[in-house]
């Protein structure tokens, strides 16, 4: 593992907390924007003391999170008094990728439906207004594997908040006529999918790519037929999520654990254990065919998604980092990635470009690029972002590319701290998929240790520029769709179908 700086050297001072630190960059942006108006004698003299003030050098020390344990399940504290408000996370591992697909849209809807379903006791409207009286902040999300939810309220109505949002995650109504509501908003939202020619371009890619999986799932008619959109469809998915087993809790704010620890026991005595235990999310079978795919639709900008699998997994390991490092280097680190450079600035095919490159924690993820460009212009820009990938496989990049790279990546390390509600929310994710408590400490070190050659090694292991899949969503007349079949078999595709 090659090394081309000190982990030393940047350092937070001891005496400012990370979450706060940010308070000192935003103070010294203020004042060189200050400077801007001030006579140059005193815009000098205002440089020069700023470029003499020193610091001790950064260093990353990751906040202590307070943990304890409640009934067998793990719950994390970190206190902050800055201000009176107190904020509680629950993280529940489970989401549609651990269902079969007939219970695609209850799984996908839970989030919605715990929000605004009411809860056994109070109606959809009483509990909309019990939110507003307490001027709770209340958030419910979702991915392919876990349901997320947090309150943030005032200090003095701790106790009666955590009491209400507990019936929300608890005992949910999921009141008919809202469940109705959230029906007829997802099927309008897969009639208008096809309006967005970027979201339609990535769904379809998806479909191709991993099949009948829950990565490539998306949202149907059929999905949405009334019988599987039902009050009793949600408390099914309910009772496989929503179970002590599978949650993490945690407290941030201005709340120690002596007034924490009966809330949590409260809040934690009231969820089921787990019954039957959820399937894991199966593994993919991702499509490794190059070929050329075109969805048409007269646009004046045609979108391409290109992409192929890759085995880099979110790991501590020197392959993790290197490719992190790689994707910011390849097109994803903005003006000054070479996709960028190349697409756009050389070229002037596009406006914006970048490359991607997924990195799950346990099964493969995806490298690959994203622009949009006039349809005349699909072919040649398609050359121009091949020809990048191919440009890092003759050899290592520059040191200053990768340097670059990991500075940006250090000096906005610090935005990952920026209160206490996001140290612990991060440290519960982080908890949840297996990774070590340190990961972020050991996240800091892992990207300061890579070099050039590490980059190469990367790129040299998992780029394939020739195998790419390739999804055009566009006008065939005006792409030409001769000039994509020296890039593989060209298949028209229609949206939804294979």
């Amino acid at each position: 593992m090659t090394s081309t700086r000190s982990p030393e050297r940047l350092r937070c001072p001891s005496s400012v907390p990370p979450h706060r630190w940010q308070t000192l960059l935003v103070a010294a942006s203020v004042f060189l924007v200050l400077g801007a108006t001030m006579p140059a004698v005193a815009q000098v003299t205002g440089r020069s003391v700023l470029e003499s003030l020193e610091f001790e050098p950064l260093d990353f020390q990751q906040p202590v999170v307070e943990e304890r344990n409640v009934l067998g399940v793990d719950v994390l504290l970190l206190e902050d008094d800055a201000l009176p408000l107190v904020t509680l996370h629950a993280y529940f591992r489970g989401g549609y990728a651990r269902f079969p697909r007939s219970s695609y849209a209850a799984a996908t809807g839970l989030p919605a439906l715990l929000r605004y379903g009411g809860t056994v006791d109070r109606t959809p409207q009483e509990v909309d207004e019990r939110i507003a009286h307490l001027a709770l902040q209340t958030s419910f999300g979702t991915g392919g594997g876990s349901i997320t939810s947090s309150m943030n309220t005032l200090t003095e109505h701790l106790v009666v908040a955590t009491e209400l949002w507990g019936d929300m995650l608890v005992a949910p109504g999921f009141d008919e006529g809202e469940v109705e509501a959230w029906r007829a908003r997802q099927v309008e939202s897969v009639r208008r999918r096809a309006d967005d020619p970027g979201r339609l371009a990535v769904a379809e890619m998806n479909r191709l790519l991993y099949g009948d999986h829950p990565v490539g799932w998306e949202m149907t008619t059929d999905d949405l037929q009334p019988a599987r959109v039902t009050p009793g469809s949600f408390r099914r998915v309910h009772r496989g999520i929503v179970c002590r087993e599978n949650l993490v809790l945690g407290f941030t704010g201005d709340v120690d654990w002596a007034r924490a620890k009966p809330l949590a026991e409260s809040l934690v005595g009231r969820i089921p254990a787990c019954g039957e235990e959820l399937a894991e999310e199966p593994t993919p079978e991702i499509r490794r065919a190059p070929g050329v795919f075109v969805v048409e639709k007269p646009l004046e900008q045609a979108v391409v998604v290109m992409a192929h699998p890759t085995n880099v997994r979110l790991a501590d390991d020197n392959q993790y980092f290197a490719a992190l490092i790689g994707n910011s280097i390849l097109g994803g680190g903005g003006f000054s990635s070479r996709i960028l450079q190349r697409v756009r600035t050389d070229e002037g095919y596009a406006y914006s470009a970048t490359s991607l490159w997924t990195t799950p924690r346990r099964h493969e993820g995806l490298i690959g690029a994203m622009t949009r460009t006039r349809p005349e212009n699909v072919a040649p820009a398609i050359d121009v972002i091949l020809a990048t990938m191919r440009g890092l496989l003759d050899g290592p990049p520059r040191a200053d590319e990768v340097d670059t790279t990991v500075d940006q990546i250090i000096n906005g390390f610090v935005f990952n701290f920026e209160s206490a509600s996001q140290v612990v929310s991060r440290t519960m994710y982080y908890r949840a998929i297996d990774l070590p408590d340190d990961w972020l400490e050991r996240y800091w070190d892992g990207v300061q240790q890579v070099g050039p050659a590490d980059v190469f090694s990367v790129f040299r292991d998992h780029l394939r520029p020739d195998e790419m899949t390739i999804l055009i969503v566009g006008d065939p007349e005006r792409i030409g769709l001769e000039a994509l079949e020296r890039l593989g078999p060209v298949e028209m595709l229609v949206p939804g179908q294979r």
